[in-house]
């Protein structure tokens, strides 16, 4: 008897997962609004993870609209408004200058879901309907810069090092808390396995822009760079360590066809399973989470394939080993336990610091974001707020 009761028991909790899992997805039509189109890496990235969501859900080309080449302005609004015109029940746009705009329709059309990726006002803007999420990258950056400090360990055993000591390049694009956040984890990953390491980080003030890109890559590896990372979404950067035969670790995808030789590896975040998520929540007239993040062990945050003939040697190995740590929850990208790990102007970070307000959203005041042994990313909302400054990295522009 207790042997059935074990049985029925599980039955129902199993039962109990089955309305998210096979919500009747046929009155759900999904709109996406993107920035760019499929020549951007990044709205490349997200298109993908569309058409991935759109076989696991079985839904139609009917029920799926896509527009492209939104900008970050009034535009938006005017997109979102004809995508809910079109029959939309659930609206998504991807870029961080998207949120303001989406967050007015939101409000004029309280019978409609909006998810916007990378911000970071749902949380404070106390409107049900308006919802953010993002990934932990971070954990796919350290991964990636992982494989950077490798290759910069080869390349120094092999008296190959532009300098004395190993130098790294980041292309990033604003000085945001989230390129922030990716450099730095970028730089964490490296340092774990190559210590001596430093790292020079040049903003090109714009999410997508081929020749700026292509010319602050250059500029760092004149500044003698022996590696090239980026938070950016052209070709740029990798064409000019192609150009250059410095090596590369890239973002959003993989570059190997067109950088054979240099390309290393690429950190990307899967959108499909949250795609998959909101489509099902709307069919099961479930609410949608206000700030959803998802993570290396949610399969939301995934490595390319390693480029074996420009990674050095056991990069595949030592990254599986560190990808099982993080799905273990074990290892922790921003570790302030581990003395001189991460350090501020010399100083530890201690559990008083706070990131600061900016363009990055609201924090109540006194909230403690580090303790346990580590800065506590992604927790309290979903995009990234992690924005020191630390020792190692220096920025060569600020303007952006």
């Amino acid at each position: 008897m207790k042997k059935f009761a074990a049985l029925l028991m599980a039955l129902v909790l199993c039962l109990s997962c089955l309305p998210a899992a096979m919500a009747d997805v046929a009155d759900v039509k999904l709109g996406v609004i993107l920035l760019h189109d499929e020549d951007s890496t990044y709205d490349l990235n997200f298109i993908n993870g569309v058409y991935d969501a759109m076989k696991v859900l079985g839904l139609e080309d009917d029920q799926v609209v896509m527009i492209r080449n939104i900008d970050e302005s009034n535009d938006c609004y005017e997109a979102a408004l004809e995508l809910v015109d079109d029959g939309c029940n659930i609206v998504f746009a991807n870029s961080f200058g998207h949120e303001s705009y989406l967050l007015e329709a939101a409000k004029e059309c309280p019978e409609v879901q909006f998810c916007h990726a990378t911000g970071t006002m749902a949380h404070t803007a106390g409107v049900e309907n308006f919802h953010n999420a993002f990934a932990a990258i971070y954990e796919g950056r350290y991964l990636a810069g992982v494989a950077a400090g490798l290759k910069l360990n080869e390349l120094k055993a092999e008296g190959k090092l532009k300098g004395e000591a190993p130098l790294m390049g980041y292309v990033g694009a604003f000085t945001y808390a989230e390129v922030i956040s990716g450099y730095t984890s970028f730089y964490l990953g490296a340092k774990s396995v190559c210590p001596d390491v430093t790292m020079k980080v040049q903003f090109t003030g714009s999410w997508y822009d081929e020749m700026e890109e292509k010319s602050a890559a250059q500029a760092l590896i004149d500044a003698g760079c022996d590696l090239i990372s980026q938070h950016a979404d052209s070709m740029g950067a990798p064409t000019a360590c192609e150009n250059a035969g410095i090596p590369n670790v890239s973002y959003n995808g993989s570059t190997v066809k067109a950088c054979p030789n240099t390309f290393i590896v690429a950190s990307r975040i899967d959108w499909a399973p949250y795609f998959t998520y909101i489509v099902n929540q709307v069919a099961a007239g479930q609410a949608i989470d206000t700030d959803w993040t998802g993570t290396i062990a949610s399969g939301s945050v995934v490595l390319t394939d390693v480029n074996e003939a420009a990674a050095a040697a056991g990069t595949v190995e030592k990254l599986a080993e560190l990808k099982a740590q993080f799905e273990a929850g074990t290892l922790k990208v921003f570790d302030t336990a581990t003395e001189g790990f991460i350090t501020v102007g010399g100083a530890a970070m201690e559990e008083t610091w706070a990131p600061g307000a900016g363009t990055d959203g609201a924090f109540v005041e006194g909230t403690k974001i580090v303790y346990d042994g580590y800065f506590h990313e992604s927790e309290y909302r979903s995009a990234p707020y992690f924005d020191a400054t630390i020792d190692g990295i220096e920025l060569t522009n600020q303007k952006f």
